[in-house]
């Protein structure tokens, strides 16, 4: 108990210290949101993936997916990796840098509303993220329930508490360059714990092949009848394993709290290092995670998933371990929870800050009551987040559960698609936006209430939040050939920045060539 109270002393101290340490780069809003939009690639990278990678990831969807499709789960954290992360910096980190630092926006919310010269548009693209972002803050917490049950004496409520208020302690203090860099820490963190942990539940298995020929010798006739099927490379579901690697992939290219990376990092030298580093820390963790989760079913003797849920059988492989790689991996969880945390609440209060009450209840031009409106809301945000988590945890509150799944889709569906053309294509439409939103948050909301009545396949949050991201990429164009076409002034304008960057970059190649 000494040495993992000891641990956390020490975890805490340093979060809070850079907090503390940071408060000279959160003077105005450019330095709390963005860290002045100078943030470096192993920063950046880090604050990607850590933001990517929370104690839902490691405790419930590598748990969960894990006992699903046996090693097969390990295609998540491959296509988290290469869809996810390298192609997300590949496809968006350039033109979302350029542009977004053009049209002086700092939020996703923000550029919608300059890029199609909406206010409306801006307005409904916040109401979207503060529903949303609010009880997926919330389900950060559920992986920590039953790990603190495991390796301490502290009720969960005390836990919750205690890490939520030290987590709004550096981001209050110290904005997102302190987030950045307590990023950077906890991602170290994660990739020394997670191979610890690997290595540790292997070695208690027989070692690797041991523990895939035991894997092999699993059967479960209700998943199928097929003989070793969870040792197989694709495992007995493909289809539906598709839609979870596609939503936990690609549905980061329209979570605000991702693509906001982008617009800090300090220039476009920084992103080909940045993308570089983001994926292989993504292979190392999320493939990390839903491996060690791939081997789930041979703790069945000691897991009853019908009673306690997929979140218990994670808890259940490592409660062997020896009391320092406990620690370890309470420290892990902690730092993948803080660091998702603390990027939810400070895209949460920028969002309401910047993109609802800037204009309307504080002055345009009032740098430090926004930032002090910022704050406050953060603590707000976490308050919320706290409560719902221990109403969960108490009462068992399904419905707040089933709310968090569908969040990530929602966000994802909502805003991947029109975020996405509105960097590539001049002749995206604000009516397409709208319907996109509209059609996104009306489908997740639907199968919540009504799910039961959707197709089979549409009724896992998951495959419906896969399928409005697809639906999202055909919705766009089509609507946007429909609708009126877009201020042919204000698209040029918001497109220039890329002429100009092609411009300076020939004249820097012919000076080169001089």
């Amino acid at each position: 108990m000494a040495i993992k109270v000891g641990l956390l002393l020490i975890f805490f101290s340093v979060m809070v210290g850079i907090g503390l340490y940071c408060r000279r780069h959160a003077t105005n809003v450019n330095g709390f949101v963005l860290g002045g939009r100078s943030v470096g690639p192993w920063l950046t990278a880090f604050a990607y993936g850590t933001s990517y990678f929370s104690a839902v990831v490691f405790v419930g969807y590598a748990g969960q997916f894990g006992w699903k499709y046996g090693i097969a789960a390990t295609w998540a954290g491959i296509g988290n990796a290469l869809l996810g992360s390298l192609l997300a910096w590949v496809v968006l980190g350039r033109r979302t840098r350029i542009m977004t630092q053009h049209l002086d926006s700092a939020t996703m919310p923000e550029f919608f509303g300059k890029r199609f010269g909406s206010q409306k548009l801006k307005v409904a693209a916040s109401v979207i993220i503060f529903i949303f972002l609010i009880p997926y803050t919330a389900s950060l917490y559920n992986g920590l329930s039953r790990l603190f049950g495991m390796a301490f004496d502290i009720d969960y409520g005390v836990c919750v508490v205690v890490m939520a208020i030290l987590t709004g302690i550096y981001v209050i203090a110290g904005g997102y360059m302190a987030t950045a860099i307590n990023d950077f820490i906890q991602g170290i963190i994660m990739i020394f714990g997670i191979c610890a942990v690997i290595a540790a539940v292997l070695n208690s298995q027989g070692g690797f092949l041991a523990a895939l020929e035991g894997l092999a010798q699993v059967n479960d006739p209700q998943v199928s009848s097929v003989p070793g099927v969870f040792a197989s490379f694709f495992g007995p579901d493909p289809l539906n394993l598709l839609g979870v690697v596609l939503l936990t992939s690609l549905g980061t290219w329209g979570l605000p709290q991702m693509v906001q990376k982008f617009y800090a990092i300090k220039d476009e030298k920084a992103i080909d290092t940045g993308t570089v580093i983001s994926t292989v820390f993504a292979a190392i963790v999320a493939g990390g995670c839903y491996f060690l989760g791939g081997f789930g079913r041979l703790f069945s003797d000691q897991v009853d998933v019908t009673a306690n849920g997929y979140d218990s059988i994670i808890p259940t492989m490592l409660s062997g371990l020896s009391d320092v790689l406990i620690a370890v991996v309470v420290i892990l969880v902690l730092s993948a929870s803080m660091s998702t945390l603390s990027s939810l609440v400070l895209a949460s209060s920028s969002t309401l800050t910047l993109d609802v009450l800037k204009g309307r209840v504080i002055r345009e031009n009032d740098e430090k009551s926004q930032v002090l409106v910022m704050r406050g809301l953060i603590v707000l945000f976490i308050a919320i987040s706290v409560v719902l988590a221990i109403i969960q945890y108490r009462s068992s509150v399904t419905f707040i559960a089933q709310l968090m799944g569908v969040s990530w889709g929602a966000l994802a569906g909502a805003f991947l698609a029109p975020f996405l053309y509105s960097l590539y294509w001049k002749k995206a439409t604000r009516g397409a936006c709208w319907v996109c939103f509209l059609f996104s948050t009306i489908f997740m909301l639907a199968n919540i209430f009504v799910g039961s009545r959707f197709p089979a396949i549409l009724q896992s949050p998951i495959n419906a939040g896969a399928f409005c991201m697809l639906a999202g990429l055909i919705i766009v164009p089509v609507v946007s050939l429909l609708t009126p076409k877009p201020d042919k002034n204000l698209v040029d304008a918001a497109f220039s920045c890329y002429d100009r960057k092609v411009l300076v970059r020939q004249r820097q190649a012919l000076g080169e060539r001089e």
